[in-house]
């Protein structure tokens, strides 16, 4: 297929996305379920899963393989935009402010699922439909745990946001674990990728230079960055040639972080938080955040979607075994994530809360996975099973979520409104 037909396929095949996941949004919102989960189930049914199941030919023709670097290189800058608003809108002095409780939250919510992980790991290491040929015992087990102990901080930071619980106790505690345990589980994937590539260079360069970065980027960059917003107060709000400017940085920063072995999402977040915050921020999310999650981000969805075959999971003991990785994950993350929390004198009703948010895997998840495809780590059955239990950990949130969060007797007499949850 020449350039020229890429390109016009790609324009369809764009139509098409959108289009089937503004059709499933309105399902997902009545069931509880933000945008974000509707465009994970979405690029299931657009995949071989479903659409390609029912209509082969229609699948094939309109997702042909060799489209799939085009999807995969534009949905990986609508990634990097995301989690670079997402970092826009976190505040930093929010793990200064809770950083006992986060930090024994998060360590809890590694080690349990880890732990859990690698038993898995060891269990699975016999059978080939799991991990690709060639890949070590340790690489398998630090995969696999990593891939168990991720949190879907997007997915987290947007329920948080719609529950308007941004700057409560719980909201704070919430983000800030998530944020250091994805972090963590960043720096397990770079010490995997090391050993799987016989190179002890790109551990070191992954983890030394990925707290290099966050350290330069927080002290030096934050206060550089400040003369951005300055710009913007200035002129009343960012300029095209201050838009270019700061997605250029964005870029460079996706750029570094990927070179160095992180991955670019993590550049992307930790610049945003970096940022000024003011006219400037107000500004950037107004531009960037519409076309990004309505326009962009849909197709990582989708790619990850294309990638995944639920009839690879054909026998009873696939089955089987997927549904032990799904009570290993919710036992491991939830429940370890409630018992800390309890600990650190949280109440019944916030420690259950922060389990149900920290138990979501949603979109971390989904970019781990693929990048143990793309590295040949996993086999694609694997990475199937793996999907199943991301999507079903962050279907889980929201509805858990309000039912352990619904407004308490006192809260409701204080507010002086009846107790109804809110709506997605």
């Amino acid at each position: 297929m020449s350039n020229f037909d890429l390109s016009v396929r790609f324009f369809l095949q764009l139509t098409f996305i959108l289009a089937i996941c503004r059709l499933v949004g309105p399902v997902a919102r009545k069931l509880f379920q933000p945008q974000v989960v509707a465009e994970m189930i979405a690029g299931v049914l657009m995949g071989p899963s479903l659409l390609g199941l029912m209509l082969p030919e229609i699948h094939g023709w309109l997702f042909p393989k060799t489209s799939m670097t085009i999807i995969y290189a534009v949905s990986q800058v609508g990634l990097v935009l995301y989690m670079f608003l997402i970092g826009v809108e976190f505040q930093v002095e929010l793990i200064r402010r809770h950083f006992r409780s986060a930090a024994s939250v998060s360590v809890a919510g590694i080690l349990a699922p880890f732990t859990l992980g690698c038993l898995l790991a060891l269990s699975l290491i016999q059978g080939p439909d799991y991990f690709a040929q060639g890949v070590s015992t340790g690489e398998r087990i630090l995969f696999f745990g990593a891939a168990m102990s991720i949190t879907a901080f997007p997915v987290l930071a947007r329920i948080i946001d719609e529950r308007g619980i941004t700057g409560t106790s719980l909201g704070t505690l919430a983000l800030a674990a998530g944020s250091m345990d994805d972090a963590a589980a960043w720096c397990i994937l770079a010490l995997v990728l090391a050993i799987f590539k016989a190179n002890v260079i790109i551990a070191l360069y992954a983890v030394g230079g990925g707290v290099v970065y966050a350290l330069g980027v927080l002290t030096v960059g934050k206060r550089l960055l400040r003369r951005l917003g300055r710009l913007a107060e200035q002129k009343g709000g960012v300029s095209g040639a201050l838009l270019a400017f700061t997605l250029m940085l964005v870029m460079l920063a996706a750029w570094f972080t990927d070179a160095i072995g992180i991955y670019s999402v993590f550049g992307a977040f930790i610049l945003g938080t970096a940022m000024p915050r003011g006219i400037f921020t107000r500004d950037l999310q107004r531009f960037l955040e519409p076309l990004t999650t309505n326009f962009l981000l849909p197709l990582f969805f989708v790619y990850s979607g294309l990638n995944t075959r639920i009839g690879l999971v054909n026998t009873p003991f696939l089955w089987i075994i997927t549904l032990l990785i799904l009570l290993a994950a919710c036992s491991g993350k939830g429940v370890a994530c409630w018992l800390a929390a309890r600990f650190h004198g949280e109440t019944q009703r916030d420690a259950r809360a922060i389990g149900t948010l920290m138990n979501a895997r949603g979109l971390m998840e989904l970019i781990l996975l693929n990048i143990g495809l793309e590295h040949g780590i996993i086999t694609p059955t694997l990475f199937t099973i793996m999907v199943l239990m991301a999507i079903v950990t962050t279907l889980m949130a929201s509805p858990l979520f309000e039912l352990v969060y619904r407004p308490t007797p006192a809260s409701v007499a204080v507010a002086g409104q009846p107790a109804a949850p809110d709506g997605i």
